[in-house]
């Protein structure tokens, strides 16, 4: 990270292709974290992904090492929302900082900032990255419910909807403890895009309860919650 980070402050002064850097950097430093930590990133395509096309790729939200998946999966220009208080991380903050559009949920004029930058990105061709759920999941459920800022956007832009499922990342490291990070495969599931165009706000709450119910049912297929609830909580 300490290696990284010269380009990635010094990239962060250059606008959109200084961003689009900076993710090539961060996408540099994962892989090369990943195999010094034993963790084997994996993509798996439910139908062909078009690298291409841009898009608004939502997640469900488990662990803190959902985090450098993005970098890896998404091969694409792209931006990720991301909580405000992470910045405040030694070292890891700066980088940060510099790759993430952030948000503080609980600030109106704060997220109408983010969602002015979120737009800003996808009229530049940049896709974006979001976790619908806002903050970690704490496992009552395969996923909580969804605020409406990635759908709302997606409408506004006619920008298409990813689904993405991060399906071992808490058996990586537990969402209670920074140091339980643990060697093993780390995969991420790529579903089908869901189209937007046409709708309108008076869509939204149905758009979002189809992305939800789609990706819940996917997660069910992929995580056996039952000996996952065993597990986190032996």
């Amino acid at each position: 990270m300490f290696l990284s980070l010269p380009f990635i402050l010094i990239a962060a002064l250059f606008g959109v292709k200084g961003g689009n850097f900076i993710y090539k950097v961060c996408r540099v430093w994962s892989a090369i974290w990943y195999t010094s930590v034993g963790i084997s990133h994996q993509e798996i395509y439910e139908v062909s992904h078009d690298k291409d096309k841009q898009y608004i790729f939502v997640a469900n939200h488990l662990s803190y090492m959902d985090i450098p998946p993005i970098v890896l999966a998404v091969k694409q220009p792209v931006r990720a929302l991301g909580k405000a208080e992470m910045v405040k991380m030694p070292v890891f903050g700066w980088v940060y900082k510099a790759a993430v559009i952030q948000v503080n949920r609980d600030n109106s004029a704060h997220r109408a900032k983010s969602v002015r930058a979120l737009k800003a990105a996808i009229k530049h061709g940049i896709s974006i990255f979001i976790f619908p759920e806002g903050y970690l999941n704490y496992l009552k459920q395969p996923l909580k419910s969804f605020y409406d800022g990635a759908f709302r956007i997606a409408i506004e832009t006619q920008t298409n909807i990813k689904p993405v499922l991060m399906i071992d990342s808490l058996d990586r490291m537990h969402y209670g403890e920074v140091f339980t990070l643990t060697p093993g495969k780390n995969r991420v599931v790529f579903l089908d895009e869901i189209s937007v165009q046409g709708l309108t706000m008076k869509d939204l709450e149905q758009l979002k309860n189809n992305v939800y119910a789609i990706m819940e049912e996917k997660l069910k297929q992929y995580i056996n919650y039952n000996e996952l609830f065993k597990r986190i909580n032996a």
